[in-house]
């Protein structure tokens, strides 16, 4: 079984990432050969400033090492290292029906919000179906929001084997429903748009500030909280406290007599505590950014072997050889 799963250097990574695609494919590592990739052609349908991308790439590499990611377990490498992907974007373009793409939720959502429209955006879910094809991928964890883009990515594909013949192996979403859309700190999805986020690598300082400043009711800490569970803060607390421990707080303040300041000194702790060990992990690799790139070029390599494999199953199918 061949995983595979990207995410993108658009901005620091927070726990949203971590606990939204980052944990599930690290434990994913040992269900399969697993492929993890640093999307940074996708990157750019957003990000403008050279500079920016280079360094949100090399911390998503860091992040995503100091959190567990194995270079002996798994391929891990940029996306903008394959270039195959690219010339197979195109293949699947010319198979992809425009309405397919006008009734992608993401990009609506994106241009509805104010972001600029343009090809990148529109055209991404075609550039998200190489990704995952380029690789023969059965499975494909993401989060509830790009499980559409994996169903069209299997629409594409089925298109493609009834023009062409059998070339790709149609993949499966896999999505984890416990986890699936972590709040941010005023209720919508976590997400760097919204500037929302907490980081997983922040300052303790600011994100202690962050995690004080999270939106509550004006409810005092005497009056019972029937619809704890609700609380943002005790949903945080569970992606990071023991299970007994977020059970305590949330009957706490079911009943009432618990402050909300209080809970949030608990989340602040539980968080800190939880990614003490990768911290230290990511000093390290900070400290030899050689290894980093060793490991992104040598995941390269591997890659692009698959690639021009499917890229020339793929060729020799529609008649370009």
């Amino acid at each position: 079984m061949r995983i595979l799963s990207g995410i993108q250097p658009s901005g620091v990574l927070h726990i949203g990432n971590y606990f939204g695609m980052m944990r599930p494919a690290i434990e994913l590592q040992k269900e399969g050969e697993t492929f993890y990739f640093i999307a940074d052609y996708h990157a750019l349908t957003s990000l403008r400033d050279p500079a920016a991308l280079r360094e949100n790439s090399r911390r998503v590499a860091l992040d995503f090492l100091a959190c567990g990611l194995d270079p002996k377990k798994s391929v891990f490498f940029k996306q903008s290292d394959v270039p195959e992907v690219t010339e197979l974007t195109w293949l699947l373009t010319t198979v992809t029906p425009m309405g397919l793409l006008e009734r992608a939720t993401s990009y609506k959502d994106k241009v509805a919000k104010g972001v600029s429209a343009n090809h990148g955006l529109f055209a991404y879910p075609v550039l998200m179906a190489a990704d995952i094809l380029i690789y023969d991928s059965n499975i494909v964890p993401v989060g509830r929001d790009q499980k559409q883009h994996v169903e069209m990515t299997r629409d594409i594909a089925i298109k493609f084997n009834e023009t062409y013949g059998q070339t790709f192996v149609i993949p499966d979403p896999q999505i984890r429903e416990e986890v699936a859309v972590v709040p941010g700190i005023e209720g919508q999805k976590m997400s760097k748009s919204y500037g929302n986020t907490i980081e997983i690598f922040g300052d303790e300082k600011s994100t202690r500030k962050k995690i004080m400043g999270i939106v509550m009711d004006s409810r005092t800490p005497q009056e019972p909280k029937p619809d704890a569970e609700k609380n943002l803060a005790l949903q945080l607390l569970k992606l990071v406290a023991p299970a007994g421990v977020a059970a305590d707080y949330q009957d706490r303040l079911r009943v009432g007599g618990l402050g909300y300041g209080d809970l949030k000194k608990a989340l602040f702790e539980h968080y800190w505590n939880y990614f003490a060990d990768s911290r230290a992990k990511r000093a390290e690799l900070a400290a030899n950014l050689t290894y980093v790139r060793q490991v992104l070029r040598e995941g390269a390599v591997k890659a692009r072997r698959l690639a021009q494999t499917v890229l020339q199953r793929a060729k020799t199918n529609c008649g370009l050889d």
